[in-house]
């Protein structure tokens, strides 16, 4: 599905779901265009038939890039109204994480999960106020010449700066990961990084707390 914004949107589960998953993929300096996140793609995948009340919504930028953050943005924010949902969570790996704190303040987003999230310290978090925020982060995370990647004590600052502004949350660190969930195989496939069943029983057990706090009726 093409959005306003001119990104794509697939979604998994009910089409007309009242609570959804919008899930917001990571980025670079170059100005390429938008992928589907294998990481996302792995989560959706092994997440999705255990939550079938709950819409899952990948979100595929137009250009994945921090120059263009303005643009992804946009995207998430096309996405969140398209999906049109009562109650949102959203799922943010690395850049998706500031993408989804910079949307976070629309009245549907309940909570975000950041995975391995870049929080920038110039990047406002007031959009997190009244959002929970839940940060998993591999040990192992690191920048390294050609490898992508966000140092733990990065995130965690962002987490400590948004605790500050009376964000609730918890920060979780997985031992032994890395930089995300899952890489493409060559034929299109995700396949898992060490440790993604981690972050996988980690992020249920948000999305059972999401589902618990549903208004009855």
């Amino acid at each position: 599905m093409i959005l306003p914004s001119g990104a794509e949107l697939r979604v998994t589960g009910p089409a007309a779901a009242t609570a959804a998953v919008v899930c917001v993929n990571g980025g670079q300096r170059a100005e390429l265009e938008g992928t589907w996140s294998a990481s996302l793609e792995w989560l959706v995948g092994r997440l999705a038939p255990s939550f079938p009340g709950l819409a899952f919504a990948e979100v595929r930028y137009r250009i994945k890039s921090w120059n263009k953050l303005d643009w992804c943005t946009e995207d998430a924010l096309s996405a969140i109204q398209t999906v049109g949902a009562g109650r949102t969570l959203l799922i943010g790996f690395s850049m998706g994480g500031a993408v989804a704190s910079r949307v976070a303040a629309e009245p549907s987003v309940e909570t975000v999960v950041g995975l391995a999230p870049w929080f920038p310290d110039r990047l406002l978090l007031d959009g997190l106020k009244g959002r929970r925020l839940r940060v998993l982060h591999g040990s192992l995370d690191r920048w390294l010449p050609g490898i992508p990647g966000v140092s733990p004590a990065s995130s965690r600052r962002g987490f400590e700066r948004a605790r500050a502004l009376g964000v609730e949350g918890e920060y979780t660190i997985i031992t032994g990961a890395v930089h995300g969930l899952a890489l493409r195989a060559h034929r299109g496939r995700p396949v898992p990084l060490p440790r993604a069943h981690t972050w996988a029983r980690l992020v249920a057990g948000e999305l059972r707390r999401f589902e618990a706090q549903a208004s009855p009726g």
